[in-house]
């Protein structure tokens, strides 16, 4: 929620707006995509140790992914066809190539909405962990970390102190820029299990992380992550009851889908309420319900039927 009132102020004001007083901002919520990797580090890594064989994996992450994503690409692109978007639209052979999820980087195709830019991060990610699961690696996790952390550190090394700009490809390829807090969501997961026992590894992920924060980005996003990754240990410990509200279970339930919506849809529905007259909160408003009804669509006729439909078929093809 906090991105997607972000995008709904303080990005819209920045790309559509105008220099007028904006009467309501987020300026810090695009924070929550760092909190998102978090989350994820920890939720995949919890994953791949209690996944039997590599396929469970693959199907479970192509299940919840793919099916959900491709149903938001046809309808982002339907509704920015509508009303237009500037600087927003995609041809429908481009909106097709979106269906890859690394079709920015393979192909150097926009996205069909902005926020695409993580799922490409995450699928990476993905590809990262399995192979290190499909190799026996997941026990040397930390040496792993340790070195993507330190590469990270290099490439800001070289460019500040140097001048040179090491290659862009594998900085892509090995997600350095997300890395720091996918490792943190990886560590804040063995915490989980061990309560708060420190070990050398787990301290020098931590460090190492916070140290790349700290000086490729600035101090206050170090501090943030330690924030962000106590309060990703203290829910999955149980300390954050308030957290099963079921306002906020249904506001998780239909998360994805309203990740991959909301972007360029709200900002099409918003230029066209501001220029009917609409007041900008009301125009917010609007957006946000048309959102969260979008979301909840695609969550109960699409995400969650398709999912169970894929490993459905999928655990039959294991049974026989």
């Amino acid at each position: 929620m906090a991105v997607v009132l972000f995008h709904f102020t303080t990005r819209y004001q920045q790309l559509y707006g105008g220099n007028e007083p904006l009467p309501l901002a987020m300026p810090h919520g695009h924070y929550g995509v760092n909190l998102f990797f978090i989350i994820s580090g920890f939720v995949i890594f919890m994953t791949l140790e209690r996944t039997r064989q590599a396929m469970d994996f693959v199907v479970s992450r192509f299940s919840r992914l793919f099916p959900a994503y491709w149903v938001c690409i046809a309808i982002t692109f339907a509704v920015v066809a509508w009303l237009g978007l500037p600087g927003k639209e995609v041809t429908g052979l481009q909106a097709l190539a979106n269906g890859l999820m690394l079709h920015h980087l393979l192909l150097k195709v926009p996205h069909v909405d902005g926020v695409y830019w993580t799922l490409e991060v995450e699928l990476l990610f993905y590809i990262a962990m399995l192979t290190l699961y499909k190799v026996g690696g997941l026990a040397h996790v930390h040496r792993l970390l340790a070195a993507g952390l330190l590469l990270k550190l290099l490439y800001a090394a070289a460019a500040h102190w140097a001048g040179i700009d090491l290659p862009w490809i594998v900085y892509r390829v090995l997600f350095l820029e997300a890395l720091p807090w996918f490792a943190i969501g990886i560590t804040v997961y063995q915490l989980t299990l061990g309560g708060l026992r420190l070990g050398p590894s787990h301290a020098l992920t931590l460090a190492l992380a916070l140290a790349c924060l700290a000086t490729t980005r600035a101090w206050p996003e170090a501090v943030l992550a330690c924030v962000f990754g106590t309060c990703v240990w203290a829910a999955a410990r149980g300390q954050l009851a308030w957290l099963g509200h079921r306002v906020l279970v249904f506001l998780g339930a239909v998360s994805y889908p309203l990740y991959l919506l909301h972007e360029n849809i709200g900002w099409a529905l918003q230029r066209w309420a501001l220029a009917a007259g609409w007041p900008f909160y009301a125009a917010v408003i609007g957006v946000l319900a048309v959102s969260l009804l979008l979301a909840w669509a695609v969550h109960v006729a699409v995400e969650i039927p398709a999912m169970r439909a894929i490993r459905r078929r999928y655990q039959a093809s294991q049974a026989r």
